[in-house]
């Protein structure tokens, strides 16, 4: 099925289900997904396997820019975003100048736009990192996602690199001590002939479970809203979303649905 990449480093701002009037960030390549997952729903298709150089992303320098302008024009028309998001083609924690982009992103934000949050939206799998980690806790919503509490269903839904570990993903994000957003896409349908569904009771029951021992902020309950690189995959309905936001509410963490 059809799906779309972001070509401009800053794009937007866009009506977001989630965050508002969101002032997007794109640090990956233009011209490709570059991700460390490969999920089989992404918006953006499916993760490019070539190797990129440093200099095949934009520079510190240019994000930077690119982001005053975009902030000022906005400024002079009236318009402020109620987020500045970090998202686009992929994983944006895999910049190399990742860290040093949310500094000057946070400088920038307090100058030309202090009411909107930065945002940015991490697979969590270069939590590992000490400058990711860092910088992560410099943004106001790391909004990190776990689609399922089981390895062999993130395996089939997120397609991570043979090295990933499920486990070591949770001990990474239980040093952020719950100052985080948990994100978790609910789909359904088929793959390569296998059954998906991470919205099952069974699914449920082992998600529920983690939620409870990450204790994030805030927990954002979505599924698919656009075309995904791949047939035979469903929405789940609101009315189930809204019975898992419930289950969640019991645990004294807060949610958001998404439909």
């Amino acid at each position: 099925m059809a799906t779309f990449l972001f070509g401009e480093i800053v794009f937007g701002p866009v009506k977001s289900r989630r965050l508002g009037v969101s002032l997007g960030i794109n640090l990956l390549p233009g011209d490709r997904k570059w991700c460390s997952f490969n999920c089989i729903y992404c918006e953006c298709g499916w993760t490019s396997r070539e190797k990129y150089s440093a200099e095949k992303f934009p520079s510190r320098h240019v994000v930077r820019e690119k982001l005053r302008e975009k902030l000022l024009m906005m400024s002079g028309e009236g318009k402020k975003p109620d987020t500045i998001t970090f998202a686009g083609n992929g994983e944006p924690t895999l910049h190399p100048s990742f860290a040093g982009i949310i500094a000057d992103t946070v400088i920038l934000r307090d100058s030309l736009s202090p009411d909107a949050r930065v945002a940015v939206l991490s697979n969590a799998t270069t939590l590992d990192n000490p400058s990711v980690f860092n910088a992560l806790k410099m943004a106001d919503q790391s909004i990190l996602k776990i689609d399922s509490a089981r390895e062999e269903t993130v395996r089939l839904l997120n397609q991570p690199g043979e090295d990933f570990s499920q486990d070591q993903l949770v001990k990474n994000i239980m040093r952020l001590d719950g100052m985080f957003i948990l994100q978790t896409l609910f789909v359904r349908g088929v793959y390569n002939g296998v059954e998906v569904d991470n919205a099952s009771e069974e699914e449920l029951k082992e998600w529920l479970l983690l939620v409870e021992r990450l204790r994030p902020r805030m927990v954002m309950v979505y599924t698919i809203a656009r075309d995904t690189p791949v047939g035979g995959l469903r929405k789940v309905p609101p009315d189930e979303l809204y019975r898992i936001a419930e289950r969640v509410e019991l645990l004294g963490i807060e949610v958001q649905v998404s439909i």
